[in-house]
């Protein structure tokens, strides 16, 4: 039994939708968190808070998952990546006291 193109589309439109509002959901909650954090005071670009980012994820990982950096791939591993040594410590620090 193959189904039609037609029905294909409609769940691809489906699951677009359930993708967008599980995104959404995730960023409100990681917004949340960060501004709790402080984070919304502070003057930083924002491949270098990706960086960060993904160093606390990838601390969360188990330090075995890879940074992707989706977004800025290019911005990210090449500009952020001399000053995420810089902010290795801090970002930890703050990471657990939160």
């Amino acid at each position: 039994m193959k189904k039609p193109s037609a029905k294909i589309r409609e769940e691809i439109a489906r699951l677009q939708e359930q993708l967008k509002a599980a995104e959404t959901r995730e960023a409100e909650r990681i917004g949340r968190v960060a501004l709790k954090a402080g984070l919304g005071d502070i003057e930083i670009d924002e491949a270098d808070l990706q960086a960060a980012f993904e160093q606390v994820a990838q601390r969360f990982r188990g330090g075995n998952g890879v940074a992707t950096g989706k977004r800025h791939a290019g911005d990210s591993k090449t500009a952020g990546a001399s000053s995420t040594k810089d902010e290795t410590g801090p970002a930890q620090s703050g990471a657990g006291e939160a």
